[in-house]
């Protein structure tokens, strides 16, 4: 076999214990449908939905543009996803790709850095669903429904991966319904009336090109891709080998980028408020989406699309928590987290306990979220941070891996070149964080970095 296909590690649960004196193993039962339903789960097919208004503002109109330029971006992040999940088909993802190319310090950082972004995005997710359907029952308050998409999701989770999978999958051809629904209308719009913009708006922007602009707004904009990685954590449940989880990753962010360029094309076609409009009126730039489907199509697709939404965004959040679990367990096998956490259900080959350990930290931050009226901005500010670090990591994973480990037996173009790149759109983005983001990324990172301290201390203590 050869060395860059050669798991560096004995597969969990060969020994049926699924590691770490688990009770069980994961199990294989994972299909290629079931990998990229995950992964367009967590992304969710109209994540642009929120930020389509802040794009338009930063990008002078250019969305479509902005979308096009994030995918090709993202792709270096898919294609080093890629190569590693061959090299080190477990479940963890970043967190074991890094132990492999830069050593057990880096894999733990990687880890630990992941962990924020797979706790706190499915906090979003839950509380975007508990706030569209307060729009639709302003009865209940927003954390009640929060609370209830919890509760469903987790118990879908705890019930097998197969089965969280088909709901998933149904959950999913709804959105993609919806979404085909507004393809329709809006195309059926632009045919009886016409564009408000011109058909090449969208890709060129109102007025001159402006690359800057659309540069700043990439940074927002790979924020809707957060979550196609969660795939790469189910390598350890998947049928068919390493390979298909490989292209179950590329396939995800494919689709996604489709889907994403489709429907900002159209919607900034039609959009009724300028980008110069929107820039002075910030206010209105979250519900442009909205704006734009009211004033092209009706108050029945505005509905329609944040009755999807709201179930979108819990089943979003499931897949995340799903990842979170196995970030969690992997993270427990290798004795970087409490062992209990390393327990898998003999019943449903699910690792329970730290399924449920995901849910309740993440239940704490959405509803805590819920009850504060800036709750939503202060989870959204510093979601992204923990995946872009660790993104990092992986990209510097490849290189340490086929380059320094295998000493240069690679392709010095897609083993150096390409990944670094990768790392250098990585580093451009975090410094367009917001800088709340970039202090609580410093103040986890640093708190991950006192864990690793202690550990080390205490393994040289027991030597």
């Amino acid at each position: 076999m050869p060395a860059s296909s050669a798991p560096p590690f004995p597969e969990s649960g060969a020994d049926g214990d699924g590691g770490g004196g688990g009770g069980g193993a994961l199990r294989r039962t994972l299909t290629f449908r079931d990998l990229v339903v995950y992964g367009l789960l967590f992304i969710a097919p109209m994540a642009p939905v929120g930020v389509f208004g802040t794009l338009v503002a930063k990008a002078h109109g250019a969305v479509a543009a902005v979308y096009l330029v994030a995918t090709a971006a993202m792709g270096f992040t898919a294609y080093s996803y890629a190569r590693m999940v061959r090299v080190v088909p477990r479940a963890g993802s970043v967190y074991a790709y890094a132990r492999v190319g830069l050593g057990e310090g880096a894999g733990f950082v990687a880890g630990w850095m992941a962990l924020l972004d797979y706790l706190l995005i499915p906090a979003v997710a839950y509380l975007f669903s508990g706030i569209a359907m307060n729009a639709l029952v302003p009865a209940v308050h927003p954390w009640v429904w929060t609370a209830a998409a919890v509760a469903v999701t987790t118990g879908l989770n705890l019930s097998g991966v197969r089965v969280a999978a088909l709901a998933g999958f149904v959950v999913l051809a709804v959105e993609i319904a919806v979404l085909c629904v507004f393809v329709a209308a809006a195309a059926w719009a632009l045919a009886a009336d016409g564009p408000r913009r011109g058909w090449l708006t969208p890709l060129t922007g109102e007025g001159a090109f402006d690359t800057g602009a659309v540069l700043t707004a990439v940074s927002v904009a790979v924020l809707s891709y957060l979550g196609f990685d969660a795939i790469a954590a189910f390598a350890e449940e998947a049928a068919g080998g390493p390979g298909r989880v490989a292209r179950a990753v590329l396939t995800c962010l494919a689709a996604a980028g489709v889907l994403f360029l489709v429907q900002t094309y159209l919607a900034a076609l039609l959009v009724p408020l300028s980008a110069a409009e929107l820039a002075a009126e910030p206010a209105r730039q979250g519900a442009a989406f909205y704006d734009t489907v009211d004033a092209s199509t009706g108050r029945w697709l505005h509905d329609l699309v944040a009755a999807s939404k709201a179930g979108g965004a819990a089943f979003a959040a499931l897949s995340g928590q799903a990842a979170a679990g196995r970030l969690l367990f992997a993270m427990a096998r290798d004795r970087r987290l409490p062992s209990a956490l390393a327990v898998v259900d003999r019943g449903t080959g699910v690792p329970r306990r730290a399924v449920l350990c995901a849910a309740v930290v993440t239940l704490v931050a959405a509803v805590w979220a819920a009850r504060r009226g800036d709750g939503l901005d202060r989870l959204v500010s510093v979601v992204d941070v923990g995946a872009l670090v660790a993104f990092g990591l992986l990209h510097l994973s490849v290189v340490g891996w086929f380059a320094v480990r295998r000493r240069m037996r690679c392709g010095v173009v897609r083993d150096v070149l390409v990944p670094l790149v990768g790392l250098a759109v990585v580093v451009a983005v975090l410094v367009q964080a917001a800088e709340v983001a970039q202090v609580v990324g410093v103040v986890w990172l640093g708190a991950g970095l006192g864990v690793l301290a202690v550990q080390g201390a205490g393994a040289r203590g027991a030597r």
